[in-house]
């Protein structure tokens, strides 16, 4: 038995220089039980300081370096096993501090004082002793005791330790030695106080450590201790360097703030970019008005000139002799006859035979076709976005093949809104606000319902067995062969190791004469302060750890709170993580099959009306399952689309002349082969790519089908309305007819379909796969089209021309009609409605002014607003409305407080065996101030400064490896018994089994790595995925990003600061040439493409506008001006739609720039047609030939382009995907109504002006008169 007895008051006497207070050890302290250490507590013995042997003294001297006197000069108040057990205590904490050396030095320091200093008595009061017995006799035990100290020098120690770092998890050392309150809350009294509890199993005996500040009475007799305190910035009184920035801000080399970014542009108080657009205005309406005053004065004093005969010709206007004819005018007629004769004859013969022109069509098409037995369609994000040669996909693949692939996330972010709160009063903690979601009833429901996920099985024919989540999970910690309880689960009820008992779990509790029952919200405040932690201070006695062995660190636990308030969290987070599988593995398809029944259960737990839940969730493969779904659904609005389309082309290209021959006029079956034509074109494109191994996409599916519709209408109404239009000439066969026809209109065609052809063609130079696929699709689909319609859709109208003569009905080809067909052409309503009215009206002199005045403000305002387009795709713009990932993402921005982790990898090249290699990546005390991982903390420390979008510094196996290899650490083992005595002992090996390592291991500065490295890289249970001579990792996290442009700069800085990295460390003697450091997260394969995208975007474009303006010369007969008029009118186009993007909210990405590509190609339909009947008309002046080709060829283009379009794209306006809303409707209605106005406005009007002189200059009274004259100019 053991008799207590307090002691009172302070006795002067016993206070004095030189003497001790206790002395020696007096056996185990009854009152502490579950200690890590073993609790001696030392005997209570007023006497004075001994003097030091030799042996007692070098213990001393290594122990507490501070009280060294000299060798026969230092005195003490401990004994040799006093020192001993102290040093076991220390190191400890030295395992903790030993980064920081000064920090450990501080930390021994006082503890060094109150037990071993001479003047012990002047320090330390005892408060409390038991009577013991040891060697049969009685002695005192002191198991509490008073400490004075002062302030100065306390504030001192607690300064160089508050910043030291447990590099594996990033947090504070601090945090697990400041017991309640953690890091940040942690108090110079708040450390000594938990260091002088023997509660928190590392303290042998009570300590009250008193904090005197200078000049503070104290009692008679005591001297509060102040000794030197060496900072975190100054070399240890052993000489050791001083701490790392990581562990120590004094030590932060300056960091300069980064240049700052240009000021806005800007030309005195107006925005700069504003200023230089209104200069380009002013500038080209200057240019417009001068050129107006030249024409006008030029007309004035011709007019004057003018002679005219008494019926009013002008008589002063020269014919055009054959010599004033010029290489240019000689070069577009050549062109013009040869291809017109070519296409003649060939539409003559396809008319002539076309049962065996469809047949041969149709077995092309089937030839082609028949390779989509082969297609691929690609649904994979990484496959379409990122190409395989990219940066980003490269670094992706080396990371896979020397780590394991990220591994695959499902998870739910659960709230409770409207549930009540409470403030619960800690015995320990004192009082805390809880928020309702951190309520022990909804955490005993989440539990519930993760269990049930946990128990998720089903079975497998491929494995022939059942399959459950340990199969397939993720579980770091044994991934050789894990039990369910290893799968990495994280989740508040972790902190409890998943039980309901442990939840349940309470005690009473005595702390400062107050007893109070403590349960588990006293544990989770403990937790999230200490996530590391095996057991918590409470005397519910429970660990922090989760049930698979790793922490879970609060951030991962709850959302939605503010400066790691953790209890009022607003949001519970619940995540599983499953190993990543490649797509053609049989795991893979288990994977997927776990996710589904996840996304099951979780979708019937929220239809719950009994759930309190309010909740988003989300798997790994529900992004890649909501497009896919949407796109399905959105299936039947294509289709309807296609049949508002073909509704538009059966009944426009009918010429109704009366109501009794509606059906024989009508051209269904004309506009059903035009239809079929596009769709063969398409299968055609598909099948031989197929064929030859390119793979499609869903954007391929909807957009190209789309595309050469527009084109192929157009190009149908073209030919059909001029064919209606032309009157048969006497004694010419109906296939001759058909011949001639095509060969007036077929030039432009080819004109057309040559310019987009080539122009998708040289879009697949595109590095990204999506539009260098769509633009191969595109521009075969576009070649084939006008194959077809030369061949197949020529036999068509052939056949329908033949029914048509012979009075038959449309579908019911029995059945004929007995009404006469008119002998005069039928010129429809939209020929005339142009020639007497739109024509005239759009060519006066003040509506021409006009019309170039606003297009060009037009063309500057998009300047303008095209450097202000947002430039990214926000991935819930991918999803349908209805989706319940939208719901997630929501979630996920409102309450997750930190980002997606990113590994910053070291390639094959760097020796990290050389004492050099290693200072450069280490952040411990000798390291190189710019090191690996000093770098990436820089970001962390000066984030006010530094804009790195890193949230939580990289953690680094290097600096665990200097701890492992520090012989004061008590962490370098060797077995000292068995069979394996005196060999390397594995970390999972018990305590009680093992020594210090002394003489194999050094100073890590200067070990033997060929011997230690291998047993630190493969002395744990996992396998070794980390070798240094091949390829290392350090992870850290990103801050919250938010939308795609965050995610773009996190890359963007991240680059930036691996780039820093690899300069740096190929310095070091021997790093390889090639060595490389570089960041990688799976997010950075989607936004690599926007670090690039607008360079890329603009050098697509213009390679499309390089073939529309040279095809356009060439077959004008290298008619540069038209070319050049032709080329600004689709530019302009294409400028202004990227302003109206920005007005409209459509953001630039490959979606987008896919179709600004499309809509280079569409605008050539608006405008090449034009252009060409323009450079063709024979009319006398620039207005006439503008009111002409308006007239005639305008007309069939906003029959043909515009009005085939607009039907198709408002039905898109009820599709389901915002993708589809966004990037199909809006953009394609903006790319349609512009290339209109364009088109049919502003080109007639320009080449008004600017357009290329007519072939003759003469008035003549008749087209076919002034025809023959130009031909006999060009024959002679």
């Amino acid at each position: 038995s053991h008799v207590y007895g307090p002691v009172q008051g302070i006795n002067p006497e016993l206070h004095e220089p030189g003497f001790c207070t206790f002395y020696e050890e007096c056996g185990i302290n009854p009152d502490v039980t579950g200690s890590l250490i073993t609790p001696t507590i030392p005997c209570l013995n007023y006497s004075t300081a001994r003097l030091l042997d030799k042996i007692h003294y070098l213990k001393l001297k290594s122990v507490c370096p501070m009280l060294d006197q000299g060798e026969g000069k230092t005195f003490a108040c401990c004994s040799l096993g006093q020192l001993i057990s102290l040093e076991k205590s220390l190191s400890l904490s030295k395992a903790v501090l030993i980064r920081c050396p000064s920090c450990a030095e501080n930390f021994a320091h006082l503890h060094c004082v109150t037990t071993c200093s001479s003047n012990q008595s002047l320090v330390v009061n005892v408060t409390r002793t038991i009577k013991v017995n040891t060697t049969g006799l009685e002695k005192d035990a002191v198991t509490a005791y008073q400490a004075y100290i002062s302030t100065t020098f306390a504030d001192a120690a607690f300064r160089s330790c508050r910043n030291v770092r447990v590099p594996v998890t990033g947090g504070f050392a601090i945090a697990t030695m400041c017991g309640l309150y953690a890091a940040t809350l942690c108090t110079p009294q708040r450390w000594y106080d938990f260091q002088g509890d023997s509660s928190n199993g590392l303290a042998p005996l009570d300590i009250d450590f008193r904090l005197i500040p200078p000049g503070a009475p104290v009692p008679s007799g005591i001297v509060p201790y102040n000794g030197k305190v060496p900072g975190c910035n100054e070399t240890s009184s052993t000489g050791n360097e001083p701490c790392s920035c990581q562990d120590c801000k004094e030590m932060c080399p300056f960091i300069p703030p980064p240049t700052s970014p240009p000021q806005p542009f800007k030309i005195g108080h107006i925005d700069g970019l504003l200023a230089v657009c209104l200069s380009i205005f002013c500038s080209l309406l200057l240019f417009f008005v001068c050129f107006l005053l030249l024409r006008t004065s030029d007309h004035y004093f011709k007019s004057r000139n003018k002679v005219k005969d008494k019926n009013g010709n002008d008589l002063s206007q020269e014919l055009m002799e054959p010599k004033d004819v010029t290489c240019t005018d000689r070069n577009s007629l050549a062109t013009q006859e040869f291809l017109g004769s070519l296409f003649q004859k060939w539409g003559t013969l396809m008319a002539t035979h076309p049962l065996k022109t469809l047949l041969a069509s149709a077995v092309v098409v089937v030839v082609f076709a028949v390779g989509l037995m082969y297609i691929e369609l690609t649904t994979d994000p990484v496959e379409l976005w990122s190409a395989p040669d990219s940066r980003a996909r490269q670094e992706k693949d080396f990371h896979d093949e020397y780590f394991e692939p990220f591994f695959r996330t499902n998870q739910l972010i659960l709230t409770a809104p409207g549930y009540p709160g409470h403030f619960y009063d800690s015995l320990l903690f004192g009082m805390y606000n809880f928020s309702g979601i951190i309520t022990k009833d909804l955490i005993l429901q989440l539990l519930e319902l993760q269990t049930r996920i946990q128990a998720i099985e089903f079975w497998s024919d491929d494995l022939n067995r059942t399959v459950t989540l340990k199969d397939i999970c993720f579980a770091p910690l044994n991934p050789k062969n894990p039990s369910l309880s290893d799968c990495a689960v994280n989740s508040l009820p972790q902190y409890f190791q998943n039980s309901v008992e442990n939840l349940n779990a309470k005690v009473n509790m005595t702390k400062l004469g107050v007893t109070k029952e403590v349960d588990w919200r006293d544990h989770f405040i403990y937790c999230i302060n200490s996530p590391l932690s095996f057991k918590d201070m409470t005397d519910l006695g429970l660990s922090c750890m989760s049930e698979y062995g790793g922490p879970v660190f609060p951030f991962l636990a709850v959302g939605g709170y503010e400066n790691e308030d953790y209890t009022m969290a607003e949001a519970l987070i619940l995540t599983f993580s499953l190993n990543n599988y490649p797509r053609d593995s049989v795991k893979f398809k288990l994977v997927e099959k776990w996710e589904q029944m996840f996304l099951d259960i979780v979708a019937e737990y929220q239809k719950n009306p009994a759930t309190n839940f309010t909740f988003a969730y989300m798997a790994e493969r529900s992004l890649e399952d909501e497009i896919n779904r949407t796109t399905a659904e959105d299936i039947p609005i294509f289709m309807i689309s296609y049949a508002v389309i073909f509704v538009y082309i059966a009944v426009a290209l009918g010429e109704y002349s009366s109501f009794k021959r509606i059906l024989v006029d009508s051209k269904i079956l004309v506009g059903l082969g035009g239809i079929l034509v596009v769709g063969c074109s398409v299968l055609a494109s598909m099948g031989f790519y197929a064929w030859i191994g390119i793979s499609s996409s869903l954007v391929i599916l909807q957009v190209v089908p789309f595309l050469v519709l527009a084109v192929g209408a157009d190009n149908i109404f073209i030919f059909v309305l001029e064919y209606q239009r032309d009157k048969r000439r006497p004694g010419e066969t109906r296939e001759e007819h058909i011949g001639r026809v095509l060969g007036r209109v077929a030039p432009s065609m080819l004109l057309c379909s040559l310019s987009e052809s080539i122009c998708f063609f040289l879009g697949a130079l595109s590095s990204m796969p999506a539009v260098k696929s769509f633009a191969l699709y595109a521009a075969l689909a576009v070649v084939m089209d006008f194959l077809l319609q030369m061949t197949a859709f020529v036999a068509v109208l052939s056949l329908d021309a033949q029914r048509q003569d012979r009075n038959r009905c449309d579908l019911a080809l029995c059945v004929t009609v007995s009404t006469p067909r008119p002998s005069k052409p039928s010129q429809g309503f939209l020929l005339p409605f142009m020639k007497r009215y739109y024509a005239p009206v759009l060519l006066k002199p003040v509506t021409r002014i006009i019309v170039v005045v606003v297009f060009l403000f037009m063309f500057c305002a998009s300047i303008f607003l095209m450097f202000h387009v947002t430039v990214g795709l926000d991935q819930e713009l991918a999803l349908p409305t209805d989706s319940y990932m939208l719901e997630y993402f929501k979630y996920l921005n409102m309450y997750f407080e930190v980002g997606v982790p990113t590994y910053f990898i070291t390639t094959r090249g760097f020796n990290f065996s050389t004492t050099e290699g290693m200072d450069a990546v280490c952040s411990s005390v000798g390291c190189d101030p710019f090191s690996l991982t000093q770098k990436i903390q820089y970001p962390f420390l000066f984030a006010d400064i530094l804009r790195s979008f890193l949230a939580i510094p990289a953690s680094s196996w290097v600096d665990d490896f200097i701890d492992w290899l520090n012989p004061g650490s008590r962490c370098c083992r060797l077995y000292t018994s068995g069979l394996d005595i005196g060999e390397f002992c594995p970390a999972s090996e018990r305590i009680r089994y093992l020594t210090v390592m002394r003489k194999s291991c050094p100073f890590p500065r200067r070990y033997d790595s060929e011997n230690v490295s291998p047993n630190f890289m493969l002395g744990s249970d996992l396998d070794c995925l980390l070798l240094p001579s091949t390829a290392s990792r350090f992870m850290a996290y990103h801050t919250p990003l938010k939308n795609s442009q965050e995610y773009t700069e996190a890359l963007r800085a991240a680059r930036q600061l691996a780039a820093n990295i690899t300069r740096s460390m190929r310095e070091v003697n021997g790093t390889a040439s090639d060595f490389e450091v570089f960041p990688y997260t799976v997010t950075y394969l989607f936004y690599e493409q926007y670090l690039t995208i607008v360079p890329e975007g603009l050098f697509n474009i213009a390679v499309c506008l390089v073939p529309t303006f040279v095809v356009c010369c060439i077959l004008l007969g290298m008619d540069v001006r038209s070319g050049l008029l032709n080329l600004l009118t689709i530019v302009m186009i294409t400028v202004d739609t990227v302003g109206v993007m920005t007005l409209w909210g459509i953001d630039y990405n490959a979606v987008s720039l896919i179709n600004l590509v499309t809509a280079v190609g569409i605008s050539v339909e608006f405008v090449s047609h034009l252009t060409r009947s323009f450079a063709l008309s024979t009319c006398p002046t620039h207005v006439e030939r503008a009111k002409e080709a308006t007239a005639n060829m305008g007309s069939a283009v906003f029959a043909g382009v515009a009005m085939t379009n607009l039907p198709g794209i408002v039905v898109l306006a009820f599709a389901k995907a915002q993708l589809i809303q966004i990037f199909f409707f809006r953009l394609n209605l903006v790319i349609t109504l512009l290339g209109l106005v364009h088109g049919l406005v502003f080109l007639p009007v320009l080449l008004s002006f600017f357009g290329e002189n007519s072939l003759t200059h003469t008035h003549t009274h008749t087209h076919t008169h002034t025809r023959a004259f130009v031909v006999h100019l060009f024959l002679f």
